[in-house]
């Protein structure tokens, strides 16, 4: 991994761990995380939409319905970014999403997702549920997984600091 200080006051750079021991706590040790979902639509306009997301096993996974903006747009360009305010630590992180069809990765995020209160389950391909956020379209519900090339965090609280990570 390669790591840059953006820092501009003398921080040093924020040691990547810094983020993973957040991603990784526990969801019933910490707040629910808003995760932010960036795309670009065919005429390179943004389109930002709040999603489920989950990270496991060191990848971003996240859902969405067929017919959704955001699920078009990563059809046609599946480069992204997800955006989230960890406890500490503001995170972007950039890459390309694709489709989960595995059925034994779909029902292992279907039981994670289910553990943490949405009762989703692995059908057909997809994950379903008896309902869904309501901009998330109507079920079925597509699993991306995010391979993150570059990842950016800025520091909340001291430790100050401003970094770059490459992967």
């Amino acid at each position: 991994m390669e790591e840059t200080n953006l820092d501009i006051y003398g921080d040093p750079p924020i040691p990547w761990s810094r983020a993973l021991k957040q991603l990784e706590a526990a969801p019933d040790t910490q707040a629910p995380r808003t995760t932010w979902l960036s795309t670009a639509g065919p005429d390179g306009r943004p389109h930002l939409a709040g999603v489920g997301a989950l990270w496991v096993d060191g990848r971003f996974y996240f859902t969405s319905g067929p017919g959704t903006r955001k699920s078009r747009n990563l059809a046609a360009n599946p480069n992204c970014a997800l955006s989230m305010a960890l406890a500490d630590l503001d995170l972007v992180v950039e890459g390309r999403a694709a489709k989960v069809t595995d059925q034994a990765t779909l029902e292992r995020l279907a039981q994670r997702y289910a553990a943490q209160g949405w009762p989703a389950r692995a059908t057909d391909g997809a994950l379903t549920a008896e309902y869904s956020a309501p901009s998330a379209g109507p079920p079925p519900w597509h699993l991306y997984v995010l391979t993150a090339l570059v990842a950016y965090g800025v520091a909340t609280v001291k430790p100050y600091g401003a970094t770059r990570w490459r992967f």
